[in-house]
């Protein structure tokens, strides 16, 4: 054959990739590769060491003896094929968790055969999807999980619960209510919080509860020192775990509560002057620590506190993640089986709470067991009230000016005139001088007392701000009778 009759490389690498593989964009125009009939797709421009496309072409290519080619044709080849996926329709990528079709959600076990399980309205099974309704993303932090055992009976729940060392009844069915939850990618769940006293095993709990959704090589991190590589960190995984935080920026606080309800990231794409790359992120969150200082309130409304206490028994590592390992398929099916049962139950959707998804769910735990996961849910929220207003000195002096206002009836003011009075307030005949970070201005006044609304609202002082033909005004009322659980903050 003369050099002319040879079909020229990036014609023959073309062929073979449109008939080996399916082409498909993202909604932020990222192309996707995805083998025929296998549910993992690869970003086409990825070099990443998971394995990128690129890779996986030159593979094929070659056990299919078609030879090895230049990176000139490859590159060639690639650019046609982005150009072409870019006009085919747009399908989601989902890491671990995503919607199928009537009803069903997906858990992706990290399989190297696309094995994941279908959790539908009347049972789960274990099936690989078909790729046109589930795409999967895949990245150095997507572990492999064991395939779940069948007829466990809900034993493996109460494996999960002798393993770990929670305190209380009331804090096991909020950590089962919160696992369930992470099986549900379009429910935002709080960030539990497992505190305890030291060797209470509250770093071990946590890689428990995470390897249930991770597998054995999820694990813990330190909380990255920038938000970027935090974001970075939540993107490529299922559920992020930050371990022994003392300390909790209000940076790091506002980007914890961006994590567990949903944001985006833009940021310019690298090489280029105008185009952007875009992050969005909603993933659960999990905490471990023993004390991390004052907790701002709106990321209190996000926190699910689970207490550990010390082990009577201690028991060697080795011991210890063997015995896990062994029961994790049983863990992992007892789960799926109750995730199908509490779906199956109607409950009331709780109106006067933040995350009103999560809770809905725990009245739905309740109806199928009988747990009591909402009157604990509740109680943890009064506990983190506690905390905020203890931390809190103008929470603390607005409470105590609110004493002196009848049930009932407002009090109205500029924002200057609050700030004067709760000054006035603090100081005392004592004239103490006013601590470190009190509000300087009618201004900060105003906005530290709009983040204190859902926490005040809960202790029935309800905060409120208009504007009449005089000004701006900051309005504190007192409820005419406090009523447990009717309280719907304004936010």
């Amino acid at each position: 054959m003369s050099e002319e009759e040879k079909t020229p490389a990036r014609e023959v690498i073309t062929d073979y990739a449109q008939s080996h593989f399916r082409y498909f964009r993202t909604a932020d125009g990222t192309v996707y590769a995805q083998r025929n009939g296998h549910p993992v797709a690869r970003p086409i421009r990825s070099q990443g060491t998971t394995g990128s496309h690129r890779q996986e072409l030159m593979v094929g290519l070659f056990r299919d003896g078609l030879g090895v080619f230049n990176g000139t044709a490859m590159k060639e080849a690639l650019d046609l094929i982005e150009a072409l996926a870019l006009t085919e329709a747009v399908q989601p990528v989902h890491i671990r968790v995503a919607p199928g079709l009537d009803g069903a959600t997906w858990l992706d076990l990290g399989r190297d055969d696309g094995q994941s399980v279908r959790i539908h309205p009347t049972g789960w099974e274990i099936s690989v999807p078909d790729p046109r309704e589930v795409c999967w993303r895949r990245t150095q932090l997507t572990g492999e999980l064991p395939l779940p055992d069948k007829d466990t009976n809900e034993q493996g729940i109460d494996h999960l619960l002798r393993l770990c060392n929670f305190a209380t009844a009331e804090t096991e069915c909020l950590a089962v209510a919160w696992l369930i939850g992470c099986l549900a990618p379009s429910v935002p769940v709080p960030a539990p919080f497992l505190t305890g006293p030291q060797g209470a095993g509250k770093s071990t709990g946590g890689r428990m509860l995470v390897r249930i959704l991770e597998g054995m090589s999820g694990d813990l991190r330190r909380a990255p020192k920038d938000e970027e590589n935090l974001i970075a960190a939540v993107s490529a995984g299922w559920v992020t775990a930050l371990d022994n935080l003392s300390h909790m920026t209000p940076d790091l606080s506002d980007a914890m509560c961006c994590i567990v309800t949903g944001a985006e990231n833009v940021k310019r794409a690298l090489f280029t002057d105008g185009d952007v790359f875009r992050a969005r992120y909603r993933r659960p969150l999990l905490l471990t620590g023993i004390d991390v200082g004052v907790i701002r309130p709106d990321l209190a409304e996000r926190l699910l506190p689970l207490r550990l206490e010390r082990p009577r028994v201690r028991r060697t590592e080795a011991e210890l993640w063997t015995e896990y390992e062994r029961v994790l398929p049983a863990i992992l099916g007892s789960l799926l089986d109750l995730t199908v049962k509490v779906r199956a139950v109607r409950a009331q959707t709780p109106t006067d709470l933040r995350m009103a998804d999560f809770a809905h769910l725990c009245a739905q735990l309740d109806t199928a067991t009988g747990l009591g996961a909402l009157p604990a849910y509740r109680a943890s929220l009064d506990d983190l009230n506690d905390d905020v207003i203890e931390g809190d000195l103008l929470a603390q002096t607005v409470l105590k000016h609110a004493e002196s206002i009848p049930p009932g009836t407002e009090q109205r003011m500029t924002s200057t005139e609050w700030l004067h009075l709760l000054s006035r307030l603090y100081s005392g005949e004592e004239l103490r001088p006013l601590p470190k970070g009190w509000p300087t201005t009618g201004k900060v006044l105003s906005d530290r007392l709009k983040r204190l609304q859902p926490t005040l609202a809960a202790r029935g002082v309800l905060i409120d701000s208009g504007r009449t033909s005089e000004g701006r005004y900051l309005e504190m009322a007192r409820r005419s009778a406090t009523t447990p659980h009717e309280q719907n903050p304004a936010f």
